[in-house]
Formats: structure tokens, C-alpha cells, sequence
């Protein structure tokens, strides 16, 4: 089984987000009690993260593919 390449993109996408996510999560647990953030800062450090990739809108145009593809 294999996937689209518009889904097999989706998850790389995925991928790279939950990363990025991850990595803004230890970095806010790195802080020191007194700097640490209120849950709207946190919120908003995620997102300015998640913007910060570069992640392409990719069209897919091909209508006849072979195999089992899962979409």
C-alpha cells in the first residue's frame, strides 16, 4: 500500500509540525519558574513555531494512478 503524493506530503507536513511542537515544548519546560509563560504566551510561541516552517502547498494533478494508493 502506498499513498498520494498529496497524503504522503500531508504527513510529512504532519511530521514537521508535531517536531516543531515538541521542541517548542522543551524549550518552554527549560524555563525558570519565575519566566515561565502564561497558557496564551504558550499558545502564541507555538504558533509564531508552527508559521516559522516553510511547509509548500503541493497540487497534485495526475488522475490515473496504478496500484493501491490510499488517499
Amino acid at each position: 500500500m502506498s499513498f498520494c503524493d498529496h497524503c504522503e506530503g500531508q504527513r510529512f507536513d504532519r511530521a514537521q509540525v508535531l517536531r516543531t511542537l515538541r521542541a517548542t515544548q522543551r524549550r518552554l519546560r527549560k524555563l525558570e519558574a519565575d519566566a515561565r509563560c502564561s497558557a496564551d504566551e504558550t499558545l502564541t510561541l507555538a504558533i509564531e513555531a508552527v508559521r516559522a516552517l516553510n511547509i509548500p502547498h503541493l497540487e497534485v494533478f495526475d488522475d490515473v494512478v496504478d496500484g493501491e494508493i490510499v488517499h
